[in-house]
């Protein structure tokens, strides 16, 4: 079997002038399954961390340069490697800002890739055909560069893969409607030539793919007349009296695809494992026309075995990385989870019946939501009991519906009732994937909600963010449903849950709580957790204690005894001290941690940020101060537990906010003595780190002392320090 999950988005993009190609060049994997490099088709390469969507890195390189191969990361030296203007071989790490400023060779002849795959050298293949290690090109290169290819012979397609302890560069040509195909063995240095049979379109494939295992090379191609073929070719080559022929490579049949009696024109299939394809381009079988789709078919079976529509114009691109597929669509880099296993006919035809046991569990936790806000007994009453006894049939029937029978529960059924179809339709086991039905049923009722303002069922919402099966981008009203029904215990689930939450959501989030009266705050239900960090943080407010880093209590009034200040100004000092109270209430601050741990782009917070009154403005700083000072309290708690935000979380806003307003700040007499209070706390760390630069060298001859191997159980030793 094999399921499509909820995708998400990466990255957006901006469509080449021609609309024919997106602007992604490629996507390669970087150190880990989290780590993916995208390069544009212009000037930029960029470094995402794919489960946060948030960019790591980026690297540009000048104007009048262009970006010709899609960069790698060699995992051997730590470096990234890509090629502009087709002979520029550029190399930098990950700490390099400036590209131009980084290593670069120029080769004679014009470069087709550069491939990296794990547990190999990088390559360098050449449009003419040739191939060299990255480090052989290096050591020379202006060295000569053989011709492989026909003189009208044209590269389509290339990769690298790693069989065993050998590593061969595969690429495919075509030449005067002829496709051939190229296996480079890099030690020793032997190429093979193939030609693949010629389809009854006279059309070249739109797309291939490889893949290693069992010591055979599985080539994966797709027509535009949707036939999907594959050829299985041996490492060890053809028999030596066949080394120097093109060789016929046989083909099979795995899928023939309806096209609705068109030619695909931008279409891409990839083999999943041995018994499963995802092919994007081609049309849904029961779809109408004009929509585009992202489907997994089991070639064992010739089965459809999951779909989605993907919106937005399809490039026939299409990528795979630990079990996660990179689409380009419209403006849209998306990623797609996936997951695939054995199949049996019954399952793939999808009449396996499921066996159900006392032991089995449900695949999402229900949780009662009432014990979790109002903290109610979990024995029941007689009159809840009496109630269950008398449910009618149609409420019990609510157990056994399906998920497409729940969706039409919700669009007109009452609160209650979708609740108890929700409950129940989790609490089954007889379903499979039911995480992948999380992000409908969640849009539904958000689309309900908005459309008619007498429904509204916060605990399903709750139940459903709580299973992390959603995210922003899956369902973008959720957020703005919750704000405007003042749930904010849903709005609190949202910031945890949802890693792609975009920076205007968050500082629309930011408004709202800030300014949230304190007597409507006090009846806010939140997540508990949070709640205690704060009853915690709070509960030594009138203890004075010492401070740490460099900065002591009394730092702040002897740095800015030299300025006067109005009398109003040294109430202020007084509430800014070391134990001052906080200046917002409980729920308020729990609210705020969540904005503080929520993921930002600096660049893309600021202009929203700016949009604050300096009120609010005065009033989270007044807050992040308080954190501040708690935070570096010697009976402060370092593992409390708790969910709650690091003091680099808070220094961090501090430091956007002070961006982002200081001037109105300036000018705000009630500001004048927290920006002292700051600006204390910035010359204390700069003694600190003073200090600690004079001891580094001391500390760093420590690390390199022999240590004495015969050594008493007492001894005393002087260290001198230079």
């Amino acid at each position: 079997m094999a399921a499509l999950y909820e995708g998400y988005t990466l990255c957006g993009i901006v469509p080449s002038q021609n609309l024919t190609n997106s602007s992604i060049q490629g996507i390669e994997e970087e150190r880990d399954s989290d780590h993916v490099i995208v390069t544009d088709a212009f000037r930029s390469v960029t470094l995402y961390k794919v489960s946060d969507q948030k960019p790591l890195g980026s690297w540009t390189v000048k104007q009048g340069n262009c970006l010709t191969c899609p960069a790698v990361y060699n995992t051997h030296t730590k470096e990234y490697v890509t090629v502009t203007d087709n002979k520029v071989i550029r190399i930098w790490k990950e700490d390099d800002v400036v590209l131009d400023k980084t290593f670069k060779a120029t080769v004679p002849s014009d470069i087709w890739r550069v491939h990296c795959v794990a547990g190999g050298d990088p390559v360098v293949l050449f449009q003419r055909g040739a191939v060299r290690l990255l480090d052989s090109l290096l050591s020379a290169p202006q060295q000569p560069v053989e011709e492989v290819l026909a003189p009208d012979e044209t590269i389509r397609w290339s990769t690298n893969i790693v069989a065993g302890t050998q590593q061969l560069v595969i690429f495919t040509t075509e030449m005067k409607g002829d496709n051939f195909l190229y296996v480079q063995k890099l030690k020793p240095n032997i190429l093979h030539k193939y030609r693949l049979e010629q389809e009854n379109s006279s059309r070249s494939p739109l797309s291939f793919s490889a893949s290693y295992r069992d010591k055979l090379i599985h080539l994966l191609y797709l027509y535009p007349n949707g036939h999907v073929y594959q050829s299985v070719i041996s490492v060890l080559g053809p028999g030596a009296d066949e080394g120097s022929q093109t060789l016929s490579l046989p083909r099979n049949l795995l899928l023939a695809l309806s096209v609705d009696g068109d030619q695909l024109n931008a279409a891409s299939a990839l083999l999943l494992d041995e018994a499963h394809v995802a092919v994007v381009g081609v049309p849904h079988p029961s779809a109408g026309t004009g929509k585009d789709f992202l489907c997994i078919w089991n070639i064992n079976f010739q089965t459809l075995q999951a779909g989605k529509e993907i919106a937005g114009k399809i490039f026939g691109q299409l990528w795979c990385y630990s079990n996660k597929l990179f689409i380009p669509h419209g403006k849209t880099l998306s990623v797609i989870p996936y997951g695939c296993t054995n199949s049996s006919l019954a399952s793939a035809l999808g009449k396996l019946k499921q066996s159900r046991n006392e032991d089995s569990k449900p695949l999402v936790s229900v949780p009662s939501w009432n014990n979790i806000l109002h903290e109610e007994k979990t024995q029941p009453s007689r009159a809840i009991e009496t109630r269950k006894l008398r449910s009618t049939r149609k409420s019990q029937s609510c157990t056994g519906l399906t998920v497409e029978q729940v969706l039409e529960l919700i669009k007109t059924a009452p609160v209650e009732e979708v609740q108890k179809g929700v409950e129940g339709l989790f609490s089954r086991t007889d379903i499979q994937d039911l995480n992948q039905s999380v992000g409908p049923l969640a849009s539904t009722l958000v689309s309900r909600s908005l459309a008619d303002t007498a429904f509204y069922s916060p605990i399903t919402l709750a139940q459903l963010v709580h299973t992390q099966s959603l995210c922003h981008s899956v369902c973008p009203d959720l957020v703005q449903l919750a704000l405007e029904k003042k749930d904010y215990f849903l709005c609190q689930l949202c910031l945890q849950f949802f890693p792609d939450i975009p920076e205007a959501v968050t500082c629309t989030c930011l408004k709202a709580f800030i300014s949230m009266p304190d007597s409507e705050a006090e009846k806010v239900n939140l997540e508990p957790d949070s709640l205690s960090f704060m009853e915690t943080l709070t509960s030594r407010e009138h203890c004075q204690v010492g401070l740490r880093n460099g900065f002591n209590s009394t730092s702040s009034l002897e740095d800015h005894s030299d300025v006067t200040m109005p009398k109003a100004d040294e109430e202020n000092k007084k509430s800014t001290a070391p134990g001052q109270s906080c200046p917002v209430g409980l729920q308020k601050a729990v609210l705020l941690n969540e904005i503080l741990q929520t993921a930002y782009t600096d660049d893309l917070l600021l202009p929203h940020l700016k949009d604050l009154s300096s009120q609010h403005v005065f009033l989270f700083l007044q807050y992040l101060h308080f954190l501040y000072l708690k935070y570096n309290e010697d009976a402060f708690p370092q593992s409390h537990g708790y969910r709650s935000p690091s003091v680099t979380q808070v220094m961090d806003w501090v430091c956007l906010l002070l961006d982002a307003h200081f001037t109105v700040l300036v000018m705000t007499p009630e500001a004048k003595v927290l920006l002292l209070n700051f600006h204390s706390f910035i010359k204390s760390q700069v003694r600190l780190f003073s200090e600690l630069g004079k001891v580094e060298g001391g500390l760093q001859a420590l690390q390199h002392m022999k240590r004495k191997q015969d050594i008493g159980q007492y001894s005393i030793e002087l260290i001198e320090l230079f």
